[in-house]
């Protein structure tokens, strides 16, 4: 399991360009960082390299002693976009994130049940407001539970009744021992350490 994350020296480029160079950060079981930074700084790209999706130009990524390519089946990666086939039931689309991630399907009827989606588990994904679209995205988190979380603005089409709801949910992650890694633009709804991205 991933009790820690680990960045040494680490440099990004996308497109040609480089987005920032000897990056270091380091966080344990228990804790948020808040990634912030302008548009375009490379928050996305860093949680694309921690999730080993891209190769960094230089520097490394640890995992508290843990096999990379074991640690990313201890991890979630939720991008900004939610990732949901919009032809496809909410129930559908629920079930196949769980089983891809290990999860089960009382697992994902309890997440379905924290998120209050239950009731719009029939209906399909592009009839879903960009809030539930979200809530079900998030629901995988909770259907298959994984150490470490890497959010690419979670918040974004949340109201403020949900962002906090959301709050309380990475507070028990963490509180369990859960770690997470956000790029935001607006505050986290729980403690977090703030590391600018591109300065």
């Amino acid at each position: 399991m991933i009790t820690q994350v680990s960045i040494q020296s680490l440099a990004l480029s996308r497109g040609g360009r480089q987005l920032f160079s000897r990056l270091i950060l380091k966080f344990d079981r228990g804790e948020a960082v808040a990634l912030t930074g302008r548009n375009g700084a490379g928050k996305t790209s860093l949680l694309r390299a921690v999730a080993g999706l891209i190769a960094p130009d230089s520097g490394e990524i640890g995992f508290g002693g843990l096999d990379p390519a074991e640690a990313r089946e201890h991890m979630h990666l939720l991008g900004h976009l939610d990732g949901l086939k919009s032809g496809r039931t909410a129930r559908d689309e629920l079930s196949f994130w769980t089983r891809f991630a290990g999860g089960t399907e009382d697992a994902a009827a309890a997440a379905a049940e924290r998120l209050e989606l239950a009731r719009l588990l029939d209906l399909e994904v592009r009839r879903l407001s960009a809030g539930q679209k979200r809530r079900l995205a998030l629901a995988r988190l909770l259907a298959a539970p994984r150490p470490l979380w890497l959010l690419d603005e979670p918040l974004s089409p949340l109201d403020a009744e949900w962002r906090a709801r959301f709050g309380q949910i990475m507070g028990e992650h963490l509180a369990g021992g859960g770690l997470i890694l956000a790029a935001v633009h607006d505050p986290l709804p729980i403690p977090a350490r703030g590391v600018e991205i591109g300065r």
